[in-house]
């Protein structure tokens, strides 16, 4: 495609603080009424600012460069409008109609999920391709007809060259996290990829920054875009409540367990949950309620005399959790909330500020905690950024802490039962058993069944190890531990450290493989590009790769020896740079190969 000259119409906007707007609803956006049905039924009660903004000049066919971060609804801002372009009546399914290009794994099953969660109804067909899945799976798949592939570019590419992978009917394309695809070095898998669309597709790019290289992609690939751009808000320093902040970084499907452990562990008198969508509201109202809690639910869909019977039984303590989205929740005041938990990340700071401002108040102690995806790790970074406060990471109380305060808890009990006397009545039974048994062991089996009443054993909820944040550069600045001193790995990364081209990375103590990688200098390799590959594709923390030396014929990379093979037999079936390359371990002899 030849450069076109970029101009941009202007649509800036800073996300809009709960209760200063009019609600405005996704059935005036102009959406199919089939997507804006499911989105009801799927419980979002209002669109964020990204998508108030992105979702009609999308449906006006128009080219976007959108500046959103992770956690603004970005998804949803290029999907619904693409499922009400794409539609399986409108042509054939095995012509594919549109292309979702993503940095990570991840990020393509997420996506994926959600065009299938909001395109149900109309029956589209999502296919999520990444590295590291059964190639001969996805050739199924792609055989078969499906209306919109959501790919990392390495996986596309391949694909594609292939032709496996047909773009020529392809309408939409979009790119989403821009930057972070440029950051892995998928520059020129990118370029090679969009000179197979159509001239005439309609391209949307979503970045959270937009440094001078996003804006070449842009001039190139964008036709007289609308920018969308949702500034940071403004919080003033300080602004939110002086309140204990904890946040606890989990996986999706152990967020219900991580809550009760928490709740478990923190004892709330009263605490409201926020939730994003009204279907997660009844469902984890629910869920805990079948845990033995006293939950009610609070969102849009309810009647105005249901709201009014929920919010009397919160304010009369008959009720402990309040379970609401924050659009219900607009002009809440309750006094005497002793903690605030958001199941899912606000997708503002300013949105967290007035969450969190619901606690602490009237002089009182307040706990604010988060719960959070590993993706969700740099919101939180965010967040704490703009209100100037630190939100603690905290290790997801283990089944030896949820003992020992339930062990409190007793203890506390049995001495509230002691000061208020009138126990005549069981005097007798100790007498008796004291005449048997040590006293010491009568009191302790009597904390015992009373411990025994307050619920099952517990089962272990697993830990969360983050990746490095992919933000601007920076893999240089990232380090691990550094090895013990005359050890082999510590000799490795000295050896590695000092190689032309190399990547000065140290990594903790482990036994080490060294990767020949048939690609060098002269194939314009570059450290980015190996530490792309093997964490997108191969699916491995950044922090597991050691030293990585770059010739002008080949690239050895240290990585832990268990998982080598795995990391190997990943590249291999996938490309660095848009090319094949061999990929083994090193030979003793050096690599040369």
């Amino acid at each position: 495609m030849g450069p076109k000259r970029l101009s941009f119409v202007m649509t800036p906007k800073t996300a809009t603080a709960p209760g200063t707007d009019s609600i405005m609803g996704f059935n005036t956006l102009g959406l199919d009424t089939r997507i804006v049905d499911s989105l009801a039924a799927l419980g979002y009660e209002e669109p964020t600012p990204v998508q108030r903004e992105a979702i009609p000049p999308l449906l006006a066919g128009r080219d976007l460069l959108g500046q959103a971060a992770t956690g603004t609804g970005k998804t949803a801002a290029f999907a619904l409008p693409l499922l009400h372009l794409v539609t399986p009546d409108a042509e054939p399914r095995e012509r594919l109609r549109a292309l979702i290009l993503v940095p990570t794994r991840e990020l393509a099953m997420q996506v994926a999920e959600a065009v299938h969660k909001y395109g149900k109804s109309l029956g589209i067909i999502a296919l999520p391709i990444y590295g590291g899945a059964p190639m001969e799976t996805q050739l199924r798949a792609l055989k078969r007809g499906v209306d919109v592939v959501v790919a990392t570019p390495g996986r596309a590419l391949d694909h594609i060259r292939r032709k496996t992978l047909r773009l020529d009917s392809v309408r939409i394309v979009i790119l989403d996290e821009a930057d972070e695809m440029l950051d892995m070095g998928f520059a020129e898998d990118l370029e090679a990829i969009l000179v197979e669309t159509p001239a005439d597709r309609q391209t949307a790019l979503f970045s959270a920054t937009l440094p001078p290289r996003i804006a070449d992609i842009a001039n190139k690939h964008l036709k007289n875009p609308v920018r969308v751009r949702i500034d940071r808000e403004v919080v003033p320093a300080g602004s939110a409540p002086r309140v204990r902040q904890t946040a606890y970084i989990v996986g999706r499907s152990h967020k219900m367990a991580t809550l009760g452990r928490v709740l478990d562990v923190e004892n709330p008198t009263s605490a409201i949950v926020f939730c994003r969508t009204r279907t997660e509201v009844d469902e984890l109202t629910e869920s805990l309620n079948g845990r033995g809690y006293r939950a009610e639910a609070l969102h849009g869909g309810l009647s105005q005399e249901q709201r009014d019977r929920v919010m009397k039984k919160f304010r009369a303590n008959t009720a402990e959790l309040l379970i609401a989205t924050d659009v219900a929740a607009r002009g809440l005041d309750v006094e005497h909330v002793s903690h605030v938990v958001n199941y899912d990340v606000p997708t503002s700071a300013e949105a967290y500020v007035h969450r969190i401002g619901r606690t602490g108040r009237a002089g009182r102690e307040g706990v604010a905690i988060t719960l959070a995806e590993p993706r969700e790790h740099r919101l939180l970074r965010n967040i704490e950024y703009l209100t100037k406060q630190k939100i603690d990471i905290a290790t997801v109380p283990t089944v030896a802490d949820l003992r020992a305060r339930r062990i409190e808890m007793t203890k506390t009990s049995l001495r509230e039962m002691i000061l208020a006397g009138e126990l005549d009545h069981f005097r007798a039974v100790v007498d008796s058993l004291a005449q048997e048994f040590d006293i010491m062991d009568v009191a302790a089996a009597a904390v015992k069944m009373a411990d025994a009443k307050d619920g099952a054993e517990a089962e272990e909820i697993p830990t969360v190890t983050l990746r490095p944040e992919r933000s601007a550069p920076r893999r240089d600045s990232e380090r691990a531990p550094t090895p013990k001193a005359g050890s082999r790995r510590h000799e490795a990364a000295k050896a590695g450290g000092k190689a032309a081209g190399g990547k000065k990375h140290i990594t903790p103590e482990w036994d080490v493989a060294r990767l020949y990688i048939g690609a060098g200098r002269n194939s314009n390799i570059r450290p980015a590009d190996l530490v792309g590959a093997i964490v997108n594709e191969a699916g491995i923390d950044a922090r597991a790769i050691g030293a990585i030396q770059i010739t002008d014929r080949f690239s050895l990379v240290e990585v832990p020896d268990e998982i080598a093979d795995g990391i190997i037999e990943t590249l291999r079936a996938t490309t660095i740079k848009g090319k094949r390359v061999p990929v083994r371990r090193d030979r003793e002899q050096g690599g040369a190969g």
